[in-house]
C-alpha cells in the first residue's frame, strides 16, 4: 500500500522549542520532534514532510503548495496564529486537505485569549496538552482517519 503523504506545519516561535517557556512547551527541541515524527511515520506507513515558519504568508503558501503536491493530510500547530489567523483558516478551507490542529499545551488551561481557535471548527480533530506527544497523537489520529475514509 502506498504511504500516506503528511505535511507537518509548525507555526511561529516553535523554532524556539526547548528553550522557550519549557513549563508550557517542554524541553524537546523542534529538530528532535521532527526526527521522532519521521520515525513514527515510517512505522505507520506515512511519508512525513515538515515545515516551520514565523511568517503567516509563508505558512499559507506552504498549505497551497501541499494541495498542488496532493498531500493526503496536514498536522498543524498554528501556535499564536491559532487565535488570529483568518488567512490560515481560508487556506485550509480552500485546499480541502483534512487536517488535525495540535497544541503542546492545553490552551484551555491558559490565558483567556488562547481559548478560541480560528481553525477548530473546520479541523478533522484537535489534540492539546500532551507536550511533544501531541504531535504523535495527531499524526496517528489523522493517519487512521485518512485510511478509514480513503474510498469514501
Amino acid at each position: 500500500m502506498k504511504p500516506l503523504r503528511i505535511l507537518v506545519i509548525h507555526g511561529p516561535n516553535l523554532n524556539l522549542l526547548g528553550t522557550r517557556e519549557p513549563e508550557h512547551y517542554g524541553l524537546q527541541n523542534l529538530t528532535t520532534i521532527n526526527e521522532d515524527l519521521i520515525a513514527t511515520g515510517d512505522k505507520i506507513g506515512c511519508e512525513i514532510t515538515t515545515f516551520q515558519s514565523n511568517h503567516e504568508g509563508e505558512l499559507v503558501e506552504r498549505i497551497h503548495q501541499a494541495a498542488a503536491e496532493h498531500v493526503d493530510g496536514i498536522v498543524i500547530n498554528p501556535a499564536a496564529y491559532t487565535h488570529t489567523s483568518i488567512a490560515l483558516r481560508d487556506a485550509l478551507l480552500g485546499c480541502h486537505i483534512p487536517f488535525v490542529e495540535l497544541h503542546l499545551s492545553n490552551i484551555h488551561r491558559r490565558e483567556e485569549f488562547r481559548h478560541h481557535s480560528m481553525l477548530a471548527d473546520i479541523a478533522t480533530g484537535i489534540v492539546a496538552g500532551f507536550g511533544p506527544t501531541s504531535y504523535h497523537l495527531a499524526l496517528q489520529g489523522l493517519a487512521e482517519h485518512l485510511r478509514a475514509n480513503r474510498n469514501t
